[in-house]
């Protein structure tokens, strides 16, 4: 039998209950101490930062981090494979991320939330002064042009959108499909389009990908979305070029410090924010929870993993 430590308590009961069929289920917050002892299999969230000294840490018995979210930036993968720990996630998030990032550039564009704000303070007549943009027809930029790239492709089509894209590998059966054109360069996207949407992971060569040379090349009346991972952007340098007026305005749902968030973006009218809430429908959290069950299920039965990471 297994000992499982899970590292939240705001997991379903059901899910933490159902567990149990393998051995014993232990909660714990941090990354020692004597409910570690023993422990097989550590079940964890995008929220748990698992670096290299959380992962020293962990008694020799770990054989299996279960990751609950696609992005496993929060894990020194090196590391885990380094102690022989095998890693999964749950990649079930895909239309729920893609339909959260239509909706930011759908609030963003048409400062959805901005008149919400000018109700509720009863000034219905300045919100009338305040236009938005239009989306239909407009050139949407994807960068990343995997599962949610691509299910956001799918949206924006609705729209009769323009779409393009970049990434490190062209994806030609997609671009078929899907209508959507490859530039070869971030710099030439950024500078083609109407609206960014990020939709890569975060990885070494991935971080402050959207920094200041780069904004540098965004048209003045671009429109930024995130919706993969906060440091894809260099927070400070977009806080600069907004205030500057070289972006007109940008939907995020992740930040590069969370859960702190740049207190100048969340001053600025022309900015959109959302707590990292890709993946928060109740039928999202119920494929993740029950994909992570899944991995768990398989490597205990067969010592493999539907979901296998490192």
């Amino acid at each position: 039998m297994h000992t499982i430590l899970v590292t939240t308590a705001l997991l379903p009961r059901a899910f933490t209950d159902s567990l149990q069929q393998f051995g014993e289920v232990r909660l714990a917050h941090d990354y020692s101490g004597e409910l570690w002892s023993g422990v097989t299999i550590v079940l964890a969230t995008v929220m748990d930062a698992l670096q290299a000294e959380q992962i020293a840490a962990m008694p020799e018995s770990v054989q299996l981090i279960a990751n609950i979210g696609v992005g496993t930036d929060n894990i020194d993968l090196a590391a885990a494979a380094a102690r022989g720990i095998a890693v999964s996630n749950t990649p079930v998030v895909t239309e729920d991320t893609a339909d959260l990032a239509m909706a930011l550039l759908l609030d963003t564009c048409r400062r959805l939330s901005a008149g919400e704000r000018f109700l509720r303070a009863d000034q219905w007549l300045q919100a009338q002064g305040k236009l938005g943009v239009r989306v239909h027809s407009k050139k949407l930029g994807i960068v990343g042009f995997g599962d949610i790239g691509q299910a956001l492709a799918r949206r924006a089509r609705g729209f009769n959108m323009e779409i393009f894209y970049w990434g490190p590998r062209r994806k030609e059966a997609a671009e078929q499909a899907l209508g959507a054109t490859y530039i070869d360069s971030l710099e030439a996207l950024v500078g083609a389009v109407d609206m960014v949407s990020l939709n890569c992971p975060l990885t070494a060569e991935t971080h402050h990908l959207v920094d200041a040379a780069l904004l540098d090349k965004f048209p003045a009346h671009s429109v930024l979305i995130n919706t993969g991972r906060g440091p894809l952007i260099d927070e400070q340098a977009l806080v600069a070029a907004l205030q500057a007026g070289k972006l007109a305005a940008a939907g995020l749902d992740v930040f590069e410090h969370e859960p702190e968030v740049t207190a100048a973006l969340k001053t600025m009218d022309n900015v959109v924010l959302t707590p990292h809430i890709g993946s928060a429908t109740a039928e999202c959290r119920g494929d993740m929870v029950r994909r992570a069950a899944g991995n768990i299920a398989q490597f205990v039965q067969q010592g493999t993993l539907i979901d296998k990471v490192a």
